[in-house]
């Protein structure tokens, strides 16, 4: 994103290309969460499957205090500080020239608790409101096509008020998720043609605006990370209460490296145990691994004597093979004579054991 770094007159604004980046990775972190619940829950039910099963409550619960935190130390969600972008306070007033050119970070620009807050309902209540509505948009079984359902075994239409609800939300669902897409959608173009500073509709209600990090920013937030790498409290006591109080605030601040790297392991996992996957390519062939031939079963001493000097022929009939047919013993006959000794006898005449007509198998060679 440097090549965007100089267009137009702020430098610190950025570009529609690095919001849809952050959003995008905003929104690969529930799946990726939930491929790794999964998997564990598998080996640890017990602990791990009802979170699996109430996944929506306990990401946006984990969410919560992960957005707020970043918020309130780094000014922005935890995706927009990965991508060097924060959320500033929009003031009443239009700041001059002469103070702007001063540089530094202003007070009047730090989130207070109400931005906060605000922030946390669109970052957090938001995505978990149109997650649970798209699930039981599904559960209604909206998106399923009628036509490859069977009419005839259609339950009767229920009249009640609960039933006609459903029935208008699953009509009514599609349309509202369609008009907000393009809710946002007409916000994004008009973002990128600077018909509005805001790139979200909900911004401006929240009273709030994205700019890129600047240098005064990181020169503040080095000093309150110098701030706070003051040597801890002498006696045991006092070092314990720090490290308790320091302990969430630094596993917090570890995930903006934790998250990515997680994501893009599980990723390439995927890729690597995918059918497609270059590197699994060279190690098998592209038609699959060779299928053995059946292990022949040891002849019957009353049944008749195969040859296994002679291929190629027929021991029912002592001529060549027409029309190859196996039987389920491994054995090979003409089809004519392997169908008229299991209709006469019912069973394989090697090895004397049972066989049906449907389990002869023709040979193509």
């Amino acid at each position: 994103m440097e090549f965007f770094n100089d267009v137009g007159d702020d430098p610190l604004k950025p570009t529609l290309f690095e919001l849809v980046a952050q959003e995008q990775l905003r929104d690969l972190l529930q799946p990726a969460l939930k491929y790794v619940l999964s998997v564990f829950a598998q080996s640890y039910p017990r602990y791990l499957l009802r979170i699996v099963n109430r996944h929506e409550e306990f990401y946006a619960l984990l969410m919560f205090f992960v957005e707020r935190h970043y918020l309130r130390t780094q000014g922005a969600s935890f995706a927009e500080n990965f991508y060097g972008l924060k959320r500033r306070r929009v003031p009443l007033f239009k700041i001059d020239r002469a103070r702007t050119a001063a540089g530094g970070v202003f007070p009047e620009e730090k989130l207070r608790d109400r931005e906060i807050w605000r922030s946390l309902v669109f970052l957090v209540g938001l995505p978990y409101i149109r997650a649970k509505a798209q699930d039981y948009f599904e559960e209604l079984g909206g998106g399923i096509q009628t036509e490859i359902i069977e009419d005839s075994r259609q339950a009767p239409l229920d009249e009640s008020w609960k039933g006609r609800l459903k029935r208008a939300y699953k009509t009514a669902y599609p349309w509202l998720n369609t008009s907000f897409e393009m809710w946002l959608l007409i916000y994004n173009v008009a973002y990128l043609f600077e018909r509005t500073p805001y790139y979200r509709p909900w911004l401006s209600w929240v009273g709030v605006d994205l700019r890129r990090v600047s240098a005064d920013d990181l020169r503040a937030a080095q000093a309150g990370r110098y701030e706070s790498t003051r040597p801890p409290p002498k006696g045991f006591v006092a070092m314990l209460k720090h490290l308790m109080r320091r302990s969430p605030r630094l596993l917090l601040d570890s995930l903006k490296v934790l998250l990515p790297t997680a994501i893009f392991f599980i990723k390439f996992l995927e890729w690597w145990y995918s059918p497609s996957s270059p590197a699994r390519s060279l190690a098998v062939s592209p038609s699959g691994p060779a299928v053995p031939p059946p292990r022949l079963l040891p002849p019957h001493p009353q049944g008749i004597r195969v040859d296994d000097v002679e291929y190629g022929s027929c021991a029912l009939c002592r001529d060549t093979l027409s029309n190859a047919t196996a039987f389920p013993s491994g054995y090979v006959f003409c089809y004519r004579c392997a169908h008229d000794y299991v209709e006469k006898h019912g069973r394989c005449p090697v090895t004397l054991v049972p066989a049906r007509m449907w389990q002869l198998r023709k040979i193509l060679v």
